[in-house]
């Protein structure tokens, strides 16, 4: 294995920013040390890559992507090569997707298709979550059996009756479980059984565009049923992860549990940070590029959100990456929103978003890397392998150019959809390199990677809770 060298370059993890250098021997990181400092004076390498004026940071771990998901009689746009291909590109170096089990079927055989779809095709490493979508008490024995094999988080969902949906007395006893073995419960906090009605009263009233979509979710029915899920993890004394929060009414929820010393923990996308129902408003049926559940809300949400980020009442940013092209995959609900597959693509644009959070002032650098690596990292049972650049650690390194700018747009991103949430947003700040584990897949507007590159992850249980 070869030896590279990182010189010059401003090292920022969540705890700290320092002018040094990074030397990596083969997969990991061995050592860092002061720039000009003696000790790093004497390393040689292999490969030296320079790094002034750069920022030098630890590889993206996004905790929340769906490839090659079937949903609404389709399936997301992205494969696992092209998915993590693209976030390669955007700087990310580990994603955390979601297996699913089929009503019917046991957890084994969902995990077993996705390890399937994975295997051999990924840019870079990996893990899963497991969507436990039929509660009984043969999927609740597997649960044991998969935190032992490293797939330590399970999630449910109070949305969408008749796919996915688990009622109050199936989240409980799903929460039992996680606290007897470890594992971490993830919720998809809405009220469906009450969405359901509104839509279907949406519908007969004639209201079938994509604005529809976010009306229909409303804000109450994910603070109603985030209040819901952490009073079920309460009397279970079990932790709980609420993804894809977007409302503030449901933030309010995880800080009074979070202020009262409960394990409550929640995670934003960056659509709840810069998109807002006038999206999904947009004439035409535009607004179904910005379908996604939980839904866009009212601008005014959005400082919520950053506010969260800043308190850590929200603690990770991920993007819930399900993309589904405009035409022939969105164009599916034309005169029927309820039929628009949800979902957006974002695995390319997190760490730039987030990046953009910082040029405006609305957070700090170390911040950033906290909620988009250490923490998911952490959270998820995977540190300090991955989310922080120490002796040790996997070589999952980007180099950033903190004052490129770029405008996003379809044309040029690598993600297998025909669309872009920011088409012509400019946003400062740019990936100019990156490391996984050691090897150069990213470098100067080329891509050197190759499908299989990426390895799977064994995961320990949330370290948020020894």
């Amino acid at each position: 294995m070869t030896r590279t060298l990182i010189r010059n370059g401003l090292v920022i993890t969540a705890s700290d920013e320092l002018a040094a250098d990074v030397l990596v021997d083969g997969e990991q990181v061995v050592a860092l040390a002061a720039t000009g400092s003696d000790l790093a004076q004497g390393w040689t390498a292999d490969t030296v890559l320079d790094a002034t004026g750069k920022y030098v940071v630890p590889g993206g771990v996004d905790a929340h992507t769906h490839m090659e998901m079937p949903f609404g009689g389709t399936q997301s746009a992205d494969t696992f090569e092209t998915g993590t291909r693209a976030a390669a590109w955007g700087g990310t170096t580990t994603i955390v997707d979601f297996a699913i089990q089929s009503m019917g079927g046991s957890l084994r055989e969902g995990l077993d298709a996705w390890h399937a779809k994975a295997e051999g095709n990924c840019a870079i490493d990996y893990a899963f979550h497991m969507i436990v979508a039929d509660v009984n008490d043969s999927s609740l024995k597997e649960m044991e059996a998969l935190v032992g094999e490293g797939v330590t988080s399970f999630k449910l969902f109070m949305a969408y009756p008749g796919v996915f949906y688990s009622d109050d007395g199936k989240i409980l006893r799903a929460l039992q479980k996680g606290a007897e073995t470890g594992g971490l419960t993830m919720m998809h906090a809405e009220n469906g059984i009450a969405i359901d009605v509104l839509i279907e009263q949406a519908l007969a009233k004639g209201q079938t565009d994509p604005r529809y979509h976010g009306e229909v979710r409303h804000a109450l029915l994910e603070a109603e049923a985030t209040h819901r899920a952490i009073k079920l993890a309460q009397v279970a004394e079990a932790p709980i992860y609420i993804v894809h929060l977007s409302a503030a009414q449901a933030l309010a929820q995880v800080q009074q549990a979070r202020d009262e010393g409960f394990n409550a923990f929640a995670e934003t996308c960056p659509q709840y940070l810069f998109l807002s129902t006038d999206d999904l408003a947009r004439p035409g049926f535009e607004g179904a590029k910005y379908v996604c559940s939980t839904p866009l809300r009212p601008a005014e949400h959005q400082a919520a959100m950053w506010r969260g980020l800043r308190t850590d009442d929200l603690s990770v940013v991920s993007t819930d990456h399900c993309p589904f092209c405009f035409k022939g995959q969105k164009d599916m609900g034309i005169g029927d929103f309820s039929k628009i597959p949800n979902g957006l693509p974002g695995v390319e644009t997190r760490m730039d978003l987030l990046h953009q959070g910082v040029v405006e002032g609305h957070i700090s650098r170390k911040r950033w890397i906290e909620i988009a690596c250490a923490t998911p990292a952490k959270m998820f049972g995977l540190y300090p392998r991955k989310g922080t650049i120490a002796p040790g650690a996997d070589a999952d390194i980007v180099l950033y150019d903190p004052t490129a700018t770029q405008v996003h747009s379809a044309s040029t991103h690598h993600m297998a959809v025909d669309y872009s949430c920011y088409e012509g947003r400019e946003t400062t700040g740019r990936v100019s390199t990156v490391l996984s584990r050691g090897r150069v897949i990213v470098d100067g507007g080329e891509y050197l990677g190759k499908a299989g590159d990426g390895a799977f992850q064994k995961r320990d249980t949330c370290q948020y809770l020894r």
